[in-house]
């Protein structure tokens, strides 16, 4: 940030309107059929987010040198910017096309073709900043599809430094990007190496969890579900956006078999589902759809109740430790009896009484102290290693997130400039 300072030292900072920073040209129509494995290099809208960074050079998706002829045109450092998605967040994602042969874009896209005053990528990284998310929010029209269009989006403001010099606005701009591609190459080298070793933790979790769920044969026993526990359906209600309680519904058991946090749910207290709230370490099971058998331990303080495509499971606690049912639902001896339970075709059922066949091995059997404490053992163990391979707040995922939020921070950090309201201000 000092160099940055040195950099801008005395020079003015414009904010400017696209339209007048380039020419916004609306993409061509294209149709998912006229897109070929060869020919004319094309970018698709969709690849803007899912498969390129910032910037690409090449493209896999190809349409037809007849089709080509009578499409506008993407040329080497023009951007194409997506103007139309079902998720606000979407639109206004930039891609700068760095290749030698001319491309063409599909529609759902604006093409930005920039003057000699602005630097394309750092057009593309700007609009990865809130302050033009914000912009971009105050002029997106639609509910189910979001659209800004090239027209809306050339009145967008960019800050430009040193406007009044060309040559040396764009060196400013051009040293900003080279900060921010180091950042991103740093990043995503790191972020690379972490998601490889969360992968191997991950692999390291799941192979201790099958050699501390198996037991020599005289050390354990397998007890079905349905001799040390029963089950409970849960509470039949509309989800709301406010309440009393949140409502805990199948779609909030994510793949690691934690309570997702996000897209809350809620439902009023009432005697009606007084008996459906959650205590600390219950656990519950989808009993229906794709995430039949999953099961979730809840862990949290607030008031919580449970919806009716989940089951809960009250197991007795003299002989089993809800922590450990949890890993071992986890497992694959668990999920190999699971899928063999499992009834219905296109919409899986897994209700109460498949789950009471489920078979959990119950170390020392007939010394339940022993027994349990051996559980806590294997529970301590599973723990340390499910926090360093799924928690959020903890551990590689944990670690992953900071140096995204690291760059981001950086990121809009080097692209702040004061507007002039608030330079009045």
């Amino acid at each position: 940030m000092s160099h940055l300072r040195k950099l801008l030292d005395g020079v003015e900072v414009s904010w400017m309107p696209l339209g007048a920073l380039g020419e916004l040209v609306r993409g061509n129509g294209l149709q998912k059929k006229d897109f070929t494995e060869t020919g004319v290099p094309a970018i698709h809208y969709g690849q803007i987010y899912t498969y390129y960074g910032l910037a690409t050079a090449e493209t896999k998706s190809f349409v037809s040198p007849e089709l080509a002829k009578n499409l506008r045109k993407v040329d080497s450092g023009d951007v194409v910017i997506t103007n139309t998605s079902e998720n606000l967040e979407d639109v206004g994602k930039a891609l700068v096309y760095l290749g030698k042969k001319q491309a063409v874009t599909g529609g759902h896209a604006t093409v930005f073709k920039p003057k000699a005053i602005i630097s394309g990528k750092y057009f593309a990284y700007f609009s990865q900043t809130p302050i033009f998310a914000d912009q971009k929010r105050k002029l997106a029209k639609g509910i189910k599809v979001i659209d800004v269009s090239a027209t809306d989006m050339a009145k967008i403001s960019v800050p430009i430094p040193c406007p009044e010099d060309p040559k040396k606005s764009l060196a400013i701009q051009t040293e900003i990007v080279r900060i921010l591609d180091a950042f991103t190459a740093y990043t995503a080298e790191l972020t690379a190496e972490l998601t490889a070793e969360l992968t191997a933790r991950k692999k390291q979790y799941k192979y201790y969890l099958s050699q501390l769920l198996t037991f020599t044969e005289d050390e354990f026993e397998w007890k079905k579900l349905g001799d040390i526990g029963n089950f409970t359906y849960g509470y039949a209600a509309k989800a709301q956006d406010t309440g009393d309680a949140r409502f805990v519904r199948i779609t909030d058991i994510g793949t690691n078999g934690k309570l997702i946090g996000t897209d809350l749910k809620y439902v009023n207290l009432s005697e009606d589902n007084e008996r459906y709230l959650l205590s600390r370490n219950d656990l519950l099971m989808a009993r229906t759809g794709a995430t039949f058998g999953k099961t979730m331990i809840f862990k949290e303080d607030y008031p919580a109740i449970y919806a009716g495509f989940l089951i809960k499971l009250n197991l007795d606690c003299r002989v089993i430790n809800p922590k450990f049912y949890w890993h071992f639902a986890q497992s694959d001896l668990y999920w190999d009896q699971a899928k063999k339970l499992v009834s219905g075709g296109g919409q899986p059922q897994f209700n109460a009484n498949a789950l009471a066949e489920v078979k959990v091995p119950i170390p020392y059997p007939c010394e339940p102290q022993k027994s349990l404490n051996e559980q806590a053992r294997v529970v301590s163990m599973l723990d340390k290693f499910d926090a360093l391979t799924n928690s959020i707040s903890e551990g590689l995922p944990r670690e992953i997130e900071l140096r995204q939020k690291q760059y981001e921070y950086y990121r809009d950090l080097l692209l702040s400039f004061p507007k002039p309201e608030e330079e009045a201000a």
